[in-house]
């Protein structure tokens, strides 16, 4: 996987308790990509994905897409990316 990357994402809004972690888990599994997302106690949902970073780009796309063309549920108001280089240790995309 060498020319993974790794993207953290930090999503606002209206995006606990509403289904995103799962329409993420799905989004990114679509993608090719493996991580993770998960609530944060700021209200915020963390994702962190490795993979191709075209997927990764995608992935923030659909994030930030504005209305959504794929019933993305809640909103979002604000996405933060950080890249990184690709860990590697993950397997598939789960939802914490």
């Amino acid at each position: 996987m060498s020319s993974a990357a790794r993207a953290t994402l930090f999503v606002r809004g209206r995006v606990q308790g509403v289904g995103f972690r799962w329409w993420t888990r799905a989004r990114a599994l679509e993608l090719g990509l493996v991580g993770h997302a998960r609530n944060m106690d700021d209200g915020r949902v963390e994702v962190v994905a490795e993979g191709p970073p075209s997927a990764l780009d995608r992935l923030e796309e659909l994030l930030r897409e504005q209305p959504s063309t794929t019933r993305r549920p809640g909103s979002v108001t604000t996405v933060v990316r950080q890249d990184a280089s690709a860990k590697g240790a993950t397997a598939g995309f789960v939802e914490k």
